[in-house]
């Protein structure tokens, strides 16, 4: 059994849709972040991306794309979609929540797929131009907080899940997270992203000198805590 959830102006999304085969050469793979389970697709309704839910670590020698079906709302692909969709209403920088689905192979066991739009022009962080533009991570840093502050957990908060446009940062790939609303940004929950990102930076970011890694790292800070150029020692001492 199929269910597909959908935005308002896509009812025309179906079961097929989740397929790149179904694309055919529509259908691009993703090179960055994808894993072999993302594509590019090109759509009546526009540019989108197609992402399969896989398993990763020692789990996924036994089952790639299978979960533990119980129910509906705690699917990975409707849970995330319904929190897309909260963030997209709140004006958020995100992609575009166009449909899930959900696929029963048995009573107890499911795969998933969601389809978002593609933000167009969008480069990961580690291959803007930019990389190496202090005004940049700034940003980048205050887009991070600007999420923070409506309480979005992002649990998997890399360099690959910041998307760079001419005029803005965008956060994409919201598996498993949620929305801690009321909570505090100074929260542990907070700390843990940052420190996610922080070895995302030191891992995909290998080539820029360790000294200049620093340097921009603290004027991400910056951004996230509003603190202007004149304060960036305090920055560096905080974190």
């Amino acid at each position: 059994m199929v269910s597909v959830l959908c935005s308002p102006g896509y009812e025309e999304v179906d079961e097929q849709w989740f397929s790149p085969e179904f694309w055919g050469e529509s259908a691009v793979s993703v090179s960055v972040g994808g894993r072999g389970s993302a594509w590019f697709v090109h759509s009546p309704g526009g540019d989108l991306v197609l992402r399969h839910y896989r398993r990763g670590g020692m789990v996924a020698r036994f089952s790639e794309r299978a979960y533990l079906f119980t129910g509906l709302e705690r699917t990975r692909s409707f849970s995330e979609f319904k929190l897309l969709s909260r963030l997209w209403e709140k004006g958020l920088p995100v992609p575009k929540p166009v449909a899930a689905m959900v696929s029963r192979n048995s009573p107890w066991s499911y795969t998933a797929a969601i389809l978002i739009g593609r933000i167009a022009g969008a480069q990961p962080l580690p291959e803007h131009p930019a990389i190496n533009e202090e005004s940049l991570w700034r940003r980048v840093g205050q887009t991070i907080a600007r999420f923070h502050r409506e309480g979005l957990d992002h649990v998997d908060l890399n360099c690959d899940n910041i998307l760079v446009t001419s005029e803005h940062i965008h956060l994409i790939d919201f598996d498993r997270c949620r929305l801690r609303e009321g909570a505090a940004m100074s929260g542990g929950w907070a700390r843990r992203n940052l420190k996610r990102l922080r070895r995302s930076v030191e891992k995909r970011c290998l080539d820029m000198p360790e000294d200049r890694r620093e340097v921009l790292w603290a004027q991400l800070l910056a951004g996230y805590q509003g603190i202007e150029n004149g304060g960036i020692g305090k920055v560096l001492r905080s974190q």
